[in-house]
């Protein structure tokens, strides 16, 4: 379900995780290529907040390294969209947002953006302009008209993953 935030003009909400989110997102971790990072996603309800939560023990053994939870497709978002938000809260750690688009054909091709989350709720703004390209050969940023999917995730380093998301979407 698509709602434009009445709040904020400028916000077109993709989920706020409701009791059907479940049937739109997909958690995926580096088993799928062999590695052995573990953990699941659940969604919640705590005092009239709900929201995606994912915890998970990321490891770089087995040439792994990531855990995730994805969206595909991207209905949300405006051509004219510059960015994405979340809101966000966790363990004191370094997350990602992963971005795929219709160009990006191999598994381990996508956009990135870090943010950081601390223990409260905060509202994070990545402009699509600095994610970042897993390869020097894919355009240096998204087009958002292009956008396919959308995941959260825990990479690149060893660590304890614990990362509840309220609300996200583009901007």
């Amino acid at each position: 379900m698509v709602v434009a935030n009445s709040s904020v003009a400028d916000k077109i909400t993709l989920d706020s995780f409701d009791s059907n989110s479940g049937s739109r997102w997909v958690f995926i971790s580096d088993q799928v290529m062999g590695g052995i990072s573990t953990g699941e996603l659940t969604f919640r309800s705590e005092a009239g907040e709900t929201y995606a939560h994912m915890v998970g023990t990321v490891s770089t053994e087995n040439n792994g390294g990531f855990i995730q939870f994805r969206r595909t497709p991207v209905e949300a978002i405006s051509k004219n969209s510059t960015g994405v938000f979340l809101r966000a809260k966790g363990n004191n750690q370094r997350y990602f947002i992963h971005v795929r688009t219709k160009w990006t054909k191999l598994p381990w091709q996508y956009y990135q953006s870090a943010f950081y989350v601390t223990n409260t709720w905060q509202e994070f703004r990545l402009p699509l302009a600095t994610f970042e390209p897993s390869s020097s050969l894919m355009p240096k940023s998204p087009s958002p008209k292009s956008l396919t999917s959308i995941g959260v995730v825990a990479f690149g380093r060893d660590h304890t993953a614990n990362i509840q998301v309220g609300e996200i979407g583009f901007y």
